[in-house]
């Protein structure tokens, strides 16, 4: 399995062993990796430069994985979190992912497994499907919308990402939330909060409005309209000026 994007990777592990097998693996699919031994090494590394992706293990020595976690997202450091531990109780998982770790994987798990949740970056590779001319960045987490580069979330852009594919079509609930969380346990309101989330930022400053509801089966991103005299859908900020 080769990725399509090549990523740089850091990797808290206190295991030496699991430390150089996941280093040694992800070399070998062409990935950069950066190995951290214990806690504090770890997040004076993710804090002093730029990851695409962080395997972050639960108990560590220094800094645990969810004073990490939270000490990252405060700093505004947008890599993927991918928590790797043991312990897997509902009470871990969510306690994880409320840390803002955006997937949980639980030991013993198999290479090929991780490796998928990680490809999860290039599932939507910068491109503009059919009918859109929107440019989705599946590593700075962005997407460009006219002349503006916006800038979202890990959820927020899985939820871009897959409504984006099907350009025009309405996606089903059921089927954003599988592509979003995986197996991780969610609200029955988090699709609708995300959803709205997303608008503050993709669509409320624009005159288009892309993301439509189709009440009780799902959302639906329509393609832009090509601009004409009168009405375009720069940022309202733009046409004010």
């Amino acid at each position: 399995m080769t990725a399509t994007i090549k990523l740089r990777i850091l990797i808290i592990e206190d295991d030496p062993r699991m430390l150089e097998l996941l280093c040694k693996g992800l070399r070998e699919e062409g990935h950069t990796t950066v190995p951290a031994p214990d806690g504090n090494t770890g997040l004076d590394l993710a804090l002093r430069h730029d990851f695409d992706a962080i395997l972050l293990d639960l108990g560590l020595p220094g800094r645990d994985g969810i004073d990490i976690a939270l000490t990252l997202r405060a700093a505004n450091k947008r890599a993927f979190i991918l928590m790797v531990t043991a312990r897997d109780t509902e009470d871990d998982v969510i306690r994880g992912l409320d840390s803002g770790a955006d997937h949980y994987l639980v030991k013993p798990f198999s290479f090929a497994e991780m490796l998928a949740r990680l490809n999860g970056l290039t599932r939507a590779t910068r491109r503009t499907a059919p009918g859109s001319s929107l440019e989705l960045d599946p590593v700075r987490l962005t997407v460009r919308r006219g002349n503006k580069v916006i800038h979202l979330t890990r959820s927020e852009y899985l939820l871009l990402s897959a409504l984006h594919q099907r350009t025009g079509e309405t996606v089903l609930r059921q089927t954003l939330i599988e592509f979003i969380w995986s197996s991780e346990p969610v609200g029955p309101n988090a699709l609708d909060v995300l959803v709205n989330s997303l608008r503050a930022k993709f669509d409320a400053p624009y005159s288009h409005k892309s993301i439509l509801t189709t009440r009780g089966v799902g959302y639906s991103l329509q393609p832009e309209i090509t601009p004409t005299a009168g009405d375009t859908s720069t940022p309202l900020q733009e046409q004010i000026r």
